[in-house]
This record gives structure tokens, C-alpha cells and sequence, in this order.
């Protein structure tokens, strides 16, 4: 249970991008678009599934080249990944034009922005490997909670404007560096009670 709801807090951290994303979507609508939502999620969620699979067949390649900074590696990750997540929330932000409404759904453009926003979960896969983690339970809780934090992102959008889109990264990323602090401490407390046994 403790492992599902790890994971489940880093699926929320990691879908901040695409709920950011989702969010400027939605703005774009007058009303909305059930079936383009769909699609949203499931560009978005998709992604987020499929890159840390990559990022953790990637990684158990090396596992037994690094086991011993294992803890370090993916401290720096979620590290660096979540404080450029808030860097972005806190600075200031450029006028996002919305320049069409209703305008159909770009799938290369989706495409682009699903990657983009999936490139932080491919580096959090790669720990997946070097910390045992059951790849096919994190890609799946991965996945669905991306998939509808971006479908609620798109009603987001399209209720309250962009108001919330700063404070969602900014809440993900401190997500993603508590989960990191968290690997951290927990390796070395084992390691220093594993030096005192």
C-alpha cells in the first residue's frame, strides 16, 4: 500500500506539465469538448505511461554499475526535476495568447506536448530500475492518474481561467523533491543502521 501510494503522489507531480498544458486547452474552449478532452488524456496520459517504462529498461541496463548511488541518482532526478518545476511557477509568466477558440485538436501538436511534458517521467523510470520499483504497477498508476488529472485540467481550464495553472507545477514539483529527499534519507538511514548492526 505504502509503494501504491508513493507512486500515486508521483503520478500526481509528474501530470503537473500536462495539467499545466491541459489547463491552457481548455481556456481555448467555449464550452467543453467531451471527445477532444478524451483524446487530451489520453495523449498526455499515455506518454506519461510510456517513458518511464523507457527510462526503466534504460536503467536496469546500468543497475549494476550504480547500485551503491542508486539513492543519490535518483535524488538528483527528482531534484532537479521538481525545483525547475517550480522555477517555472514562480517566474514570471509570458501572456499565453489563445488565439483561436473551438479550434480542432492539433494531433502533432498534442503529440509534441505530450512528449515534452513526459520527458520528466522518463529520468524518473530510469530510478524505477535502481530502486526495485514494480515497473508495471508505476507505469499503470502513472498513466491513469496522468490521464485524469489531465481530463480535470481541460474542465479547469475552461472554469477558472489560467488562475490555477502556477500553483499546480508549483505543487507538483515540491512533490517530486519531497518523494527525492524522501529516497534519500530513507537509503542512508538504512545504510547507517546496516554500519551500526
Amino acid at each position: 500500500m505504502a509503494v501504491f501510494v508513493e507512486l500515486f503522489l508521483m503520478g500526481v507531480g509528474l501530470a503537473m506539465d500536462a495539467f499545466a498544458v491541459s489547463i491552457c486547452k481548455g481556456l481555448a474552449m467555449r464550452k467543453v469538448n467531451k471527445k477532444q478532452t478524451l483524446v487530451i488524456g489520453l495523449f498526455f496520459g499515455g506518454f506519461q505511461a510510456l517513458m518511464p517504462f523507457v527510462g526503466w529498461v534504460l536503467g536496469s541496463q546500468f543497475e549494476r554499475y550504480i547500485t551503491s548511488i542508486d539513492h543519490w541518482i535518483a535524488f538528483g532526478l527528482l531534484g532537479f526535476i521538481g525545483g525547475k518545476m517550480i522555477l517555472e511557477a514562480i517566474k514570471p509568466a509570458e501572456d499565453d495568447e489563445i488565439t483561436e477558440m473551438d479550434a480542432p485538436l492539433n494531433l502533432k501538436e498534442l503529440l509534441v506536448l505530450a512528449v515534452a511534458t513526459s520527458i520528466d517521467a522518463l529520468a524518473v523510470g530510469i530510478t524505477f530500475a535502481f530502486l526495485q520499483y514494480p515497473i508495471a504497477e508505476a507505469v499503470s498508476v502513472i498513466g491513469v492518474t496522468t490521464f485524469f488529472i489531465s481530463v480535470g485540467g481541460v474542465y479547469v481550464g475552461n472554469f477558472f481561467g489560467s488562475k490555477y495553472k502556477n500553483r499546480a507545477e508549483f505543487a507538483g514539483g515540491v512533490i517530486l523533491v519531497l518523494l527525492g529527499l524522501r529516497i534519500l534519507l530513507s537509503h542512508l538511514g538504512s545504510s547507517h543502521l546496516g554500519i551500526l548492526g
